[in-house]
């Protein structure tokens, strides 16, 4: 294990761990189902799980594929911040042809408005609770998205100031009509051998521990965006 690896699956267990404690036992404060705290060895199992949860997330969504090159580059050793404009930045704008002619009569690749300030993302993610970022082609949301998740992998060293564990689903895997964000996310842990996925999920969500990032909803089949689209809004209120 690298020492990359080792520091995320440190940061995983340090939030897993005391989510199940508060579900299995939770230091005799709770009855939880087995009304035990956990042993050395169940933690050494959400550790191991942890690592493999790590492990998967950066060889999944920490790489990426450059025009012109053979080989895959490691995200963080290209990645630009991301820079963004709020909704009142964009809301003073009387529309987004407007907007648009802005842009172009600056001359530039990049939009420069004094009263327009961008804030980086990573640090806009970090005071907002939930966000959506829009954008077009190219413009980088996809990328900003997968560093967030390196970064909370990271732990208390890394740049998301919150002890959350990363998602990164990709929305145009619902392509069908039997939409369960829950049951993606648990699907998740399941995999990389954490005990009992779907308790520890809808613990995790309900305190709070798990960065779900959402990502391509474009990408969704438009017969089933309406109800992909109802079933985010319905998996935030909840």
């Amino acid at each position: 294990m690298t020492g990359i690896e080792l520091l995320a699956a440190q940061a995983i267990s340090g939030i897993a761990v005391p989510v199940f404690q508060t579900l299995w036992g939770g230091g005799g404060k709770f009855l939880g189902m087995f009304g035990r705290t956990l042993d050395e060895k169940t933690k050494q199992l959400i550790f191991n799980a942890s690592q493999q949860y790590a492990q998967n997330y950066k060889e999944r969504h920490g790489i990426l594929k450059v025009l012109g090159m053979r080989e895959f580059v490691d995200l963080e050793s290209i990645y630009t911040s991301v820079l963004f404009l709020d909704d009142s930045a964009i809301r003073s704008f009387a529309s987004i042809e407007t907007l648009e002619e802005a842009y172009r009569e600056a001359k530039s690749r990049r939009f420069e408005n004094k009263e327009c300030p961008k804030q980086e993302g990573i640090k806009v993610a970090n005071d907002k609770q939930y966000l959506m970022v829009l954008g077009g082609p190219g413009a980088g949301k996809s990328t900003f998205l997968r560093k967030m998740g390196l970064e909370a992998l990271k732990g208390k060293k890394g740049k998301f100031k919150h002890s959350c564990i990363p998602v990164f689903i990709e929305l145009k895997l619902f392509n069908s009509g039997d939409i369960n964000i829950e049951q993606v996310i648990s699907e998740e842990f399941r995999i990389c051998g954490f005990p009992d996925p779907d308790k520890f999920t809808a613990k995790a969500l309900e305190q709070g521990k798990l960065l779900i990032l959402l990502d391509g909803l474009d990408e969704v089949p438009t017969n089933n965006l309406n109800q992909a689209i109802t079933e985010i809004q319905n998996f935030v209120d909840r």
